[in-house]
């Protein structure tokens, strides 16, 4: 087997986790962030490592690139019955790989963690509530184990305060303080929502992520794709489209009455969120109604992203309803498109499958779904990412487009949202870049602080209190 070459950003990072042995690595999707903490851990073995991620790349992204940097390191997968976890835990395997969920199964089950010196939490947000129970049982977790390593690409896709608990778990609170409520109040303040009682909104303070950057800087490590990987030029823009006067007309009248009357059904929307959501839903071709079911609206969304991928080699498709996906698939089969899908109801056995063709080229086309596909699979064979309908998650919109626009990718590309004019969806991208535009604040951050010289203590020195 031919003997793996590190990137020079890779080898920092395998060293920053010898020196730092609770750590924050926000390299940027695409970097190989995986490679590096197989590095770190190979570097400074005293047991065995946990890893912690998305079910979805248990396998084809951890299992494979062990298999591929640590050759004669043994991998088992802890998923399934909790027999099939136990014996996984219990086997002669280097390295377990567990997904998120798994954590509240290992909390109850804390003396499988004899002998694992190191654990790795890959997109660590899926921890950044402290109150949740996944979160508690995190706690517990990375408690147990010496050197721990927290990853993700996109550490604050939606408020400063996400990093709180995850700062937590690394240090008992000494950086960010040990009471949330606190650190809270210190980065935001709190305003009132207009016409709704006792409702406060926390904002963003002026200054907050250059004073949260500089307590973390010690502890954390970040490279951007620019400064690390030479990758062909990603173009992305907002296709503009006029959507057809009759589905406009339905549009206002949806956002003005709350209220729609179609041939398949009666669409009613009881407050503004949920109109938001219809409108939206409209937009994209199709309305649920109040069992659930699709009433369908237009075809012209469908057709059009369709479009674009016949005119393109290989394509990312990304998703968000049902309905957008049943359509798109039968104007798939219609048009003789090769597809595949990759959403909730895919196996993981079948998305590496998946994955394996599209980049065989068996593929022209993979509809995926953000939250299913986001995670460490490359699919470089893709020339375009489109988006079907907005999102506002700026971590799945950031994460399904880093699929195609990593590492490994020899020709230039394209992230195409599609966007009606005059619409609400104008909205939602708005929010969209805002949020982007914050997180990316941040990790530049990040980025400036890496080289500075660690000036705080390394390990947890205080026991938290009040932290729940």
């Amino acid at each position: 087997m031919t003997e793996i070459t590190l990137m020079v950003h890779q080898d920092e990072n395998a060293v920053f986790w010898q020196k730092h042995p609770r750590m924050f690595n926000h390299d940027d999707t695409g970097t190989g962030k995986t490679m590096s903490a197989l590095a770190g851990y190979k570097a400074s073995i005293k047991g065995r490592l946990l890893v912690i991620a998305p079910l979805t790349i248990l396998r084809c992204a951890w299992g494979q690139d062990t298999d591929k940097y640590l050759p004669n390191f043994s991998w088992a997968v802890a998923h399934g019955t909790p027999q099939k976890r136990m014996d996984a835990f219990k086997s002669p395997s280097d390295i377990v790989l567990i997904n998120h969920d798994g954590v509240n199964w290992l909390a109850e089950n804390l003396d499988l963690l004899s002998g694992f010196s190191h654990c790795v939490v890959d997109e660590y947000t899926a921890f950044k509530n402290r109150a949740t129970k996944r979160s508690k049982a995190m706690y517990k977790v990375a408690s147990s184990i010496e050197s721990l390593c927290l990853m993700s690409g996109t550490p604050n896709s939606n408020k400063i305060t996400d990093l709180w608990f995850p700062s937590f778990l690394l240090d008992e609170g000494i950086r960010l303080g040990n009471n949330f409520f606190k650190f809270q109040q210190s980065v935001c303040e709190g305003r009132s929502v207009p016409g709704v009682m006792n409702a406060v909104e926390w904002v963003e303070k002026d200054g907050a992520r250059d004073v949260v950057a500089n307590l973390l800087r010690d502890i954390t490590i970040r490279h951007s794709r620019e400064d690390c990987i030479d990758i062909p030029k990603n173009r992305m823009y907002t296709l503009q489209v006029d959507m057809p006067p009759a589905v406009m007309k339905q549009y206002k009248e949806l956002q003005e009455e709350s209220i729609l009357a179609l041939d398949e059904g009666l669409i009613t929307a009881v407050h503004a969120g949920s109109r938001t959501k219809k409108i939206l839903q409209l937009l994209s071709g199709a309305v649920y109604d109040t069992e659930g079911q699709i009433v369908k609206v237009h075809p012209h969304r469908y057709k059009l992203v369709m479009d674009l991928v016949e005119a393109r080699t290989h394509c990312l498709v990304a998703f968000n309803w049902k309905h957008e996906r049943n359509a798109l698939v039968y104007i798939a089969k219609e048009r003789g498109i090769p597809y595949a899908v990759i959403d909730g109801d895919t196996p993981p056995n079948a998305r590496e499958e998946i994955v394996d063709d599209y980049q065989a080229g068996k593929y022209q086309v993979v509809f995926a779904h953000p939250q299913s596909a986001g995670h460490g699979l490359t699919m470089t064979k893709g020339v375009a990412t489109i988006w079907a309908s907005p999102t506002y998650n700026a971590e799945h919109f950031q994460q399904l487009n880093a699929r195609i626009d990593r590492k490994g990718q020899t020709h230039e590309t394209e992230t195409i949202c599609i966007c009606a004019s005059g619409t609400k969806e104008e909205d939602v991208y708005e929010k969209l870049n805002g949020k982007l535009s914050r997180m990316s604040d941040l990790l530049a951050l990040f980025a400036a602080n890496t080289k500075l010289t660690p000036t705080l203590p390394q390990t947890p020195t205080e026991q938290r209190t009040n932290a729940f």
